[in-house]
């Protein structure tokens, strides 16, 4: 009958690396990490430079905002945690009952 061995079986197989149809090619090759290095380092020069130049409009936006920070931080700094709890404490008091959660039990 038709019994193989182990060996027998894998005399058959083809060795060697994997080829590619219509690639005559070594193979791919590999970039130099060096060349990237220095690329992204100009890349990341370039958007700074451009990042630098801003338009007359960008500008006045950017002092716009600036000031208005300024001013939030200020108004925040005008009172302290304790009264700003109190003040609200005094506005939820202020509320109507409308407004208030309903109480909810399973026995009634």
């Amino acid at each position: 009958e038709f019994l193989l061995t182990m060996a027998e079986v894998y005399e058959e197989v083809v060795g060697g690396a994997l080829k590619l149809k219509g690639v005559t090619s070594g193979g791919v090759k590999k970039s130099k990490k060096k060349k990237k290095a220095k690329k992204i380092v100009e890349t990341i020069e370039k958007v700074e430079l451009k990042t630098s130049e801003k338009t007359a409009a960008q500008k006045a936006f950017k002092k716009v905002q600036d000031k208005r920070q300024t001013e939030r931080i200020l108004k925040k700094a005008e009172k302290t945690h304790k009264q700003r709890v109190e003040d609200l404490n005094k506005h939820l008091d202020d509320l109507t009952e409308h407004y208030d959660i309903p109480k909810v039990s399973w026995t009634k």
